[in-house]
């Protein structure tokens, strides 16, 4: 028994280690008002041109923790283009990567005037990554690896991600494809895959009344292509506007509809953690806060994610969209 939990165990933490370099992680942070971070096509299709940071720190307490660090920009150029950029650090143990994504975005309005909302957009991001393995204390133990260098690896790949999301009135979607090309980076073995694409599709529906409180219940799939594992978000958000700004809050349950067993005798194990999160928006700046809580009995320890998102809103438009949807008005 102990040794097939041991083997679980081992392969559970190598399969994150090669597959956790993609490029940004998606976690909750979209449900911050940050959609164009995991949808390019989100680029500029808002009333205002947005800045946003997000801060993410996880396993409190471990040294050495999971941390990611993302501040993006998008802007709407003129009444169909957008673009934006993204640059982030992500580190978790030996292994560090720092990228950027420039966005182009397309929009089309199929309504007859200004504040209808009836959207279609298309986007692209180029990102360009480049990982970093620490090999300096591998050797420490005296015990020699021929795969081993003792030194500081670095390998950089070049990708694009495509997008399509489609605002009517109170409801939208997205559906984004990241990773599209086969890229080898043989950070650690000549033999690893280049396939690290990704398919994701949210979609929501924003209720209740503008003068008392708003509920958008969201739900988002995702499918990576070569392990196929499969993960659900559910969530459930409300609103409640004043007359400077919003506040909101909300669940987010995350479930992988995946799993791997550790022995015959002992059920499946499967991804799990539920996020609160809770925020405001006042004038032109937005705060947003993440608490993410992994369930079941694998996990790393007790030491909760968190997150903090800081924003601002420019160049915002006058007239906004006579519709319910805080994403883009």
């Amino acid at each position: 028994m102990i040794y097939s939990r041991i083997l679980f165990y081992l392969a559970l933490f190598a399969s994150l280690s090669c597959f956790s370099q993609e490029g940004i992680a998606v976690y909750s942070d979209y449900l911050s008002d940050n959609y164009y971070l995991i949808h390019p096509s989100m680029a500029g299709a808002a009333k205002c041109d947005k800045i946003r940071l997000t801060i993410r720190n996880q396993w409190s307490g471990e040294k050495d923790a999971p941390a990611l660090q993302t501040l993006s920009y998008n802007a709407r150029f003129n009444e169909r283009s957008a673009g934006g950029i993204i640059v982030y650090n992500d580190r978790n143990g030996y292994h560090s990567q720092k990228g950027a994504k420039l966005t182009y975005a397309h929009h089309i309005m199929f309504s007859r005037d200004e504040v209808a909302l009836n959207q279609l957009s298309f986007g692209i991001n180029a990102s360009m990554v480049q990982s970093h393995l620490d090999e300096t204390t591998f050797l420490e133990s005296g015990i020699a690896d021929p795969i081993i260098f003792g030194n500081i690896q670095n390998a950089s790949y070049f990708n694009f991600d495509l997008g399509a999301s489609y605002n009517f009135l109170d409801m939208y979607a997205h559906f984004t494809v990241k990773n599209a090309l086969d890229t080898k980076r043989n950070l650690y073995t000549d033999f690893e895959s280049g396939n690290l694409r990704k398919y994701i599709l949210s979609g929501g529906y924003i209720s209740g009344d503008l003068d008392r409180i708003l509920w958008e219940p969201s739900i988002m799939f995702q499918f990576i292509e070569r392990t196929k594992e499969k993960t659900i978000d559910l969530n459930l958000k409300a609103y409640r506007n004043f007359s400077e700004g919003m506040v909101w809050g909300g669940l987010s349950y995350r479930r992988g509809l995946d799993g791997s067993k550790a022995a015959e005798n002992v059920s499946k194990q499967r991804l799990q953690y539920i996020t609160p999160l809770i925020g405001f928006n006042y004038k032109k700046f937005m705060f947003a806060y993440t608490y993410s809580a992994v369930a079941g009995n694998i996990k790393f320890d007790n030491g909760a994610y968190h997150q903090i998102t800081l924003g601002i809103n420019l160049s915002c438009r006058k007239e906004r969209y006579d519709c319910r949807c805080p994403a883009v008005n």
